[in-house]
């Protein structure tokens, strides 16, 4: 019998059907950020002879990752007025309104999507960073991403540790500059972040 008989053209158009039905089904994962195992923290220059360095001890957000098709989405929302040098008076300057308005602004938002996977894993996040009311593109190098089972939720964690750099006088912060601060910020997040539970489940009910 041959292959252009119309019973193999019919089951050779079922099985692409269920086949584009399968892809068109498939759901990103989603993760929620760990608050307590996520620091989102900066490099800043002081007049060129040393480099300060602080962390944000408040954040939250979501992270979604389909692993298969290469493509995800980040969002870490960050609380502007949990900067901490680990020096007080420092924290408390960092806060007033020719930094960052902590009160004015209390929210910085990362966002993101996950880009140039590389064996299930993405290398690259291509978003951008709203702070003090201003967004600029912003795009950070992924040095490290692995996902485990957690040992105690029973549920896929998965962390990450991303980088990139941008000028924070192009959001309005320029403190210093007259005094030859170099603007170049370097921010890193260290995040992990947990599937949700509902996820997992949908997940299990799948055919």
């Amino acid at each position: 019998m041959s292959f252009q008989h119309p019973v193999f053209a019919r089951l050779a158009l079922a099985a692409t059907l269920l086949a584009l039905a399968a892809v068109a089904s498939a759901k990103p994962v989603r993760y929620e950020i760990d608050p307590a195992h996520t620091f989102p923290s900066f490099e800043a220059d002081h007049m060129g002879v040393s480099v300060w360095r602080g962390k944000f001890n408040s954040s939250q957000g979501e992270i979604s990752l389909d692993k298969s098709a290469g493509t995800g989405t980040v969002e870490v929302t960050i609380d502007t007025a949990s900067v901490d040098y680990g020096l007080d008076v420092m924290n408390d300057k960092a806060r007033e309104a020719d930094l960052l308005d902590a009160v004015k602004f209390p929210k910085a938002v990362y966002k993101g999507r996950l880009a140039d996977f590389r064996d299930g894993a993405p290398t690259r996040v291509k978003g951008e960073l709203t702070l003090r009311g201003v967004t600029r593109p912003l795009d950070l190098t992924i040095d490290r991403f692995k996902c485990i089972p957690h040992p105690l939720h029973k549920r896929e964690l998965c962390g990450a540790d991303a980088l990139g750099t941008f000028r924070r006088d192009e959001f309005g912060i320029d403190a210093g500059k007259d005094y030859g601060f170099d603007m170049n910020v370097t921010l890193r997040i260290q995040v992990e972040a947990v599937q949700e539970a509902q996820a997992q489940a949908d997940k299990a009910q799948a055919p």
